[in-house]
């Protein structure tokens, strides 16, 4: 006695119908329709460059392929120095902007709908101005005779000639005055969906304002945080005018370093080199982070 199958024999594979293979591929076909203007344009805009990059980083003098511009770079206790610098001020620059935007998201959160869009407006505002005019703000406010040195000189704090430009503070203040509205709106839009009957549960059970932020609003508001940071670190590390405005030649930048290469001395294939070692730097700092933080807050 044999058992039929929809092939016929015994021991065959079950198939599915046709008509069933007919709609997966019709719907195969019909993704890869619908997203291939979208991986185009990713390819076009970001995969060539950057393989382009990567070619010109490894290519030789005589055309043939070379590690030199990475050993020159990597070899170098200059550059070793400016990675160190970037870095640095990148996460100092990210600690603060996430230490004044949780808070400043908070608030706009529990205020009034009108109040809370005034709030927004002026808080999107300097995202509408040029982040070169933004930093020469910076640099007559924190220059020598400005607004801040003179201050800080009548308080009797500094002496009459202080100026805060070309200082790693000026770099940290301008820094964090360009990339505070990316911090706050994202904690904002988490903090917006947390239910506020969760702080009232926790105030009844006796809990302190300052122990409801840290046991309950700061731990569902993770998600919006660790975006935020995200954000600020990655624009900062990777941010050339406003270090360089700021910080001067004293203080230069990794991309200020790659500016320099590509621009004035024309090293093209040194200046490919110190990217590819930005960009590697740069998913080697996030990759933990993003790590430890994925699986409990997506």
């Amino acid at each position: 006695m044999s058992l039929s199958t929809n092939t016929g024999s015994v021991g065959t594979p079950l198939l599915p119908p046709k008509g069933v293979s007919a709609r997966v591929l019709g719907g195969i076909a019909e993704d890869a329709t619908l997203s291939a203007p979208g991986v185009f344009l990713i390819i076009l805009a970001f995969i060539l460059p950057i393989g382009q990059m990567l070619l010109l980083s490894i290519e030789g003098a005589s055309g043939g392929l070379t590690t030199e511009h990475f050993t020159r770079f990597l070899g170098d206790s200059y550059y070793l120095g400016i990675v160190w610098r970037t870095l640095r001020l990148s996460l100092l620059i990210t600690v603060i902007a996430a230490v004044i935007g949780f808070p400043l998201a908070y608030v706009m959160a529990h205020v009034g709908p009108r109040l809370r869009l005034w709030l927004i407006i002026l808080v999107i505002l300097p995202l509408m101005t040029s982040v070169v005019v933004r930093t020469f703000g910076w640099m007559v406010l924190l220059g020598r005779g400005g607004l801040i040195p003179f201050t800080l000189w009548k308080l009797g704090l500094v002496n009459r000639n202080f100026t805060l430009m070309q200082t790693e503070s000026a770099i940290v203040i301008g820094m964090v005055q360009v990339l505070l509205p990316f911090m706050t709106l994202s904690v904002l839009g988490v903090v917006m969906k947390i239910d506020r009957r969760l702080e009232e549960a926790a105030r009844t059970m006796g809990a302190s304002f300052t122990a409801t932020l840290r046991t309950v609003v700061l731990p569902l508001a993770m998600p919006g945080i660790v975006a935020g940071s995200l954000l600020v670190f990655t624009l900062s590390v990777s941010s050339f005018i406003t270090p360089s405005l700021l910080g001067g030649v004293r203080l230069p930048v990794v991309a200020g370093s790659i500016y320099e290469a590509a621009t004035k001395t024309l090293e093209w294939n040194f200046a490919a080199a110190q990217s590819v070692i930005l960009l590697v730097g740069v998913f080697l700092v996030l990759l933990p982070y993003l790590k430890l933080t994925g699986r409990r807050h997506g």
